[in-house]
C-alpha cells in the first residue's frame, strides 16, 4: 500500500540546538532534530512525511500523513497514513493512526486507537460463544 507511493521530499529542517515556540505548519516533508514547543501540523493537499529524530522534543500536538518518531512527544499524535515508532520513541499523549509500525523499546503513555476504530465491529472472544 505505501510502497507504491513516492515519498514527498523533506524540504524543511528544525536543526539540533534550535528551539521553536509556537505552531509549526508544513507541507510535504519536515525533519525535527531540535525542539518545538507548540503544535506540528501538516497541511495542504497530498502526502506528507514528518520525522522526529532521536534527540528531538515536541511539546504539543503532532499531525501528519507518514509520521516517524524516534524522539520525545508530549501531546497527542495523529497519523493519517503510517505511524512508525522507532526504538527510542516516547509519547505522552493519545495516539491515533491508520497503520502502525512499533519497534521494541518504543513507549506510549496514553490511549492507542486506530482511526477507523468506530467503524470496526466489537471483538468477540471465541470462548464466550455458545458451542
Amino acid at each position: 500500500m505505501f510502497g507504491k507511493q513516492k515519498q514527498p521530499p523533506i524540504r524543511s529542517l528544525v536543526g539540533e540546538g534550535t528551539v521553536i515556540h509556537g505552531e509549526l505548519r508544513f507541507t510535504e516533508g519536515l525533519r525535527i532534530d531540535g525542539e518545538v514547543q507548540g503544535d506540528v501540523i501538516a497541511f495542504g493537499e497530498g502526502h506528507s512525511i514528518l520525522v522526529i529524530s532521536e534527540n528531538a522534543r515536541v511539546i504539543g500536538k503532532v499531525k501528519g500523513g507518514h509520521v516517524i518518531i524516534n524522539g520525545f512527544v508530549h501531546g497527542p499524535v495523529h497519523s493519517t497514513e503510517l505511524l512508525e515508532l522507532q526504538p527510542k520513541s516516547a509519547i505522552v499523549g493519545d495516539v491515533r493512526y491508520e497503520v502502525l509500525e512499533m519497534h521494541q523499546g518504543a513507549t506510549i503513555d496514553g490511549d492507542l486507537k486506530p482511526l477507523k476504530a468506530d467503524e470496526r465491529p466489537g471483538l468477540k472472544l471465541a470462548a464466550s460463544n455458545p458451542g
